[in-house]
């Protein structure tokens, strides 16, 4: 009864309701609330609070953004069901209205990214030339990853939302996270424009993951952990997160001498042996199934995926693949 209460005294407000929809559509921080309901912050943060004290919704602070949420299913499924059957078949201008500030929006999140890419694309393109095309990259972490049921998929350091733009859609829920927040900005709009609608982003440290223990079902380190001061540890949490069986895949380089990397682009580590890695899947109750090899330009990519223990002791054969 406390609960139906609460919810229905946090819903007795137009604007809240409006809030509520759009929280349907896709995560917004509470200046782009703000900027599709017209109205101020302060206020839009006011009714946001009343409906995140009702858990219909969540706030997430990322740097000096705010960003909300729809709350716990288990909490918001009702309401939202209740407010489906209610719907009127004539829509109201009001969501006419939204629905068009929402598009814009989307716009100025894309030309956002868009504005990032631009100044940035020579140093990416750089390091890119260095190694086997992405699209083979891609391809062979797709097919690591295939026939794997993905109830929940975790991307850790997620970036730009490369990996969940595609793998998310393999998954029944998909959650990215990141440290940076001008790198979760560009993930949203990136996944907003594909309509990728079941993946959230969440700013986090790859040590300190905002999953509890076992709750995914596959984990992604793609060129995250050559940036990690302890690689050993990021592996240990990946696979804390992770349920028996889970599956985490690791792409990354092999050993090398590109002294400039360190220097230049503050790669921590120069790649990785299959020793390092075999070692630290060990130590993290990970077996492994199987490394890769992507050789093709000065670096020399490999993927290493292993899968988290279901009982005590168990361990998998190890294959490896080579491909030029």
């Amino acid at each position: 009864m406390n609960t139906a209460l609460e919810s229905f005294r946090a819903l007795a407000d137009s604007t809240r309701l409006r809030i509520l929809a759009l929280l349907r559509l896709m995560e917004l921080s509470v200046g782009e609330l703000a900027q599709v309901l017209g109205q101020s912050q302060p206020r839009v943060s006011r009714h946001v609070k009343i409906l995140c004290d009702a858990g219909l919704a969540e706030r997430r602070k990322e740097g000096s953004w705010v960003f909300v949420a729809l709350g716990d299913a288990k909490r918001t499924g009702p309401v939202l069901a209740a407010l489906d059957a209610w719907r009127s078949e004539t829509e109201d201008h009001w969501a006419i209205a939204d629905s068009a500030r929402l598009a814009a929006v989307r716009a100025d999140r894309a030309a956002a990214a868009a504005d990032w890419f631009e100044a940035n694309a020579g140093q990416w393109d750089a390091i890119r030339s260095l190694h086997v095309a992405e699209e083979q990259v891609e391809a062979a972490m797709a097919a690591a990853l295939d026939g794997m049921p993905i109830a929940r998929l975790i991307d850790i350091g997620t970036g730009t939302g490369r990996m969940l733009e595609l793998f998310a859609p393999r998954a029944e829920s998909a959650l990215g996270i990141d440290r940076s927040s001008e790198m979760l900005r560009l993930a949203r709009a990136k996944l907003s424009e594909q309509g990728i609608a079941n993946a959230e982003l969440r700013q986090a440290d790859l040590y300190a993951l905002p999953m509890s223990d076992g709750e995914a079902d596959a984990a992604i380190l793609h060129h995250v952990l050559h940036f990690a001061q302890q690689p050993g540890a990021a592996i240990g949490e990946a696979a804390r997160v992770l349920n028996p069986g889970g599956r985490l895949l690791i792409v990354d380089f092999a050993p090398h001498d590109r002294e400039e990397l360190r220097s230049r682009e503050g790669h921590v580590r120069l790649g990785f042996s299959d020793d390092q890695m075999l070692g630290w899947f060990g130590k993290a109750g990970l077996a492994p199934v199987q490394t890769q090899t992507l050789e093709g330009g000065a670096l020399t990519v490999k993927l290493w995926l292993g899968r988290k223990a279901g009982q005590a002791g168990e361990q998998l054969p190890v294959g490896e693949v080579k491909a030029a």
